[in-house]
């Protein structure tokens, strides 16, 4: 049984950022439906697997159309325990420590960084997600994916530890069709400190 992340805040608690109607919606209906469509298409699969095995894998599964739904649905649940997790009300300010040197490192600076991962998240086509993965090797990589695909299905060995959410539900109802304020807003509630745990979670294989 795979289980819903658990918003340890309010839906009104992102505001001005990203209001609670929209978090409402998107946590207790989209989250919540990608959550039951999983569980109920693994039982007809009869597939036991922790949820990032189980996206590795996807190949495995015979039935095209159970494969399928647990790819829309699977990668709904995990990318969205991965969003709602790395926000909250005290998100927002800079990354610190080794995490924000890291990312000095890898992008020249916590600015250009945002602006790259904000440019793959913005000019992601129709729906999908941007990313900032790593791998056990502690190296970093941007993407964008459609749909709820995410880096785990790709087999290269990286792992989400920051997904910006550019469905249509995530933002529509207060940016309408201005994404890249969204995607700017967002940055406000950031959590960097469990994006840096995250991280960590990667390179020792957790």
């Amino acid at each position: 049984m795979y289980t819903q992340y658990k918003l340890p805040y309010a839906y009104d608690a992102l505001e001005p950022h990203i209001d609670a109607l929209t978090m409402e919606t998107h946590y207790s209906k989209h989250h919540a439906a990608y959550t039951k469509n999983l569980n109920d298409a693994v039982a007809k699969a009869g597939v036991n697997k922790e949820i990032e095995e189980l996206l590795r894998s996807l190949g495995d599964i015979e039935d095209p159309a159970v494969r399928q739904a647990i790819r829309n649905n699977g990668g709904g649940f995990y990318n969205h325990n991965l969003y709602f997790s790395t926000m909250g009300p005290d998100g927002g300010k800079e990354p610190t420590g080794a995490f924000s040197k890291l990312l000095e490192q890898e992008f020249g600076s916590v600015s250009a960084f945002q602006d790259k991962l904000g440019a793959l998240a913005a000019g992601q086509f129709g729906s999908g997600w941007a990313w900032l993965s790593a791998n056990r090797d502690g190296k970093l990589a941007l993407s964008s994916s459609p749909n709820q695909d995410n880096p785990l299905m790709e087999g290269m060995g990286y792992v989400p530890i920051l997904g910006i959410d550019v469905w249509e539900h995530a933002y529509y109802l207060k940016y309408k069709n201005l994404r890249a304020d969204y995607v700017k807003a967002f940055y406000n509630v950031v959590r960097w400190d469990t994006v840096a745990e995250n991280y960590e979670r990667v390179k020792r294989g957790e």
